[in-house]
């Protein structure tokens, strides 16, 4: 079957692109977050700091559950906030999902790391309000390393939309995972 229309010229297509560019930049100028939504990212983020590090220092049995709950809270406040930003605008937005909620971007994940390694240290040795003042800390930072990525991304969408692939996020979950996994083995008394 023949095209029927004409090829564009280069000028046409090259006018094409500018104006893809055009109206992509004006839907991220567009788009708004759920209220609340780095309060919410922070507070679960945190959530999960101290519970994690609680049940890593203390190693009773029954402390496990506790643990399971900060990272159930932690994926269920995810989920509501990337559905509630699909309700206000319409789309998914890549980045957003990765950088700011999973933490991929590099200030979230060394904000989360030195929480939870603080937090836990302050666990192992039982002081307990220093653990909690971590897990905020770190909530905090994760939420403040979101917005950053949030307007760096509304002034510049072409260079910040992409997140990371789904196959590098499983990776990266199953190092974290082995990682507490390890934590955990290496915090039981012998």
């Amino acid at each position: 079957m023949e095209n029927s229309e004409p090829d564009p010229t280069p000028e046409a297509a090259a006018a094409a692109l500018v104006e893809a560019e055009a109206s992509r930049t004006r839907l991220a100028g567009a788009l708004v977050l759920p209220s609340f939504f780095y309060a919410a990212i922070g507070g679960a983020v945190a959530v999960q700091i101290a519970t994690t590090a609680f049940t890593i220092a203390d190693g009773r049995g029954w402390a496990h559950a506790i643990r399971l709950g900060g990272v159930a809270l932690l994926v269920l406040v995810a989920a509501i906030q990337l559905v509630r930003f699909r309700q206000l605008n319409g789309v998914w937005l890549g980045g957003l999902t990765s950088r700011v909620v999973l933490g991929t971007a590099p200030a979230a994940s060394i904000s989360y790391a030195l929480a939870f390694g603080a937090s836990a240290w302050a666990g192992f040795n039982r002081m307990w309000w220093l653990a909690a003042v971590c897990a905020v800390a770190g909530g905090a930072a994760y939420a403040l390393s979101g917005l950053r990525w949030w307007r760096r991304y509304q002034g510049d969408p072409a260079s910040h939309s992409r997140g990371e692939s789904a196959g590098l996020i499983a990776i990266l979950g199953a190092l974290a995972v082995a990682g507490v996994v390890l934590l955990v083995l290496l915090s039981r008394p012998r």
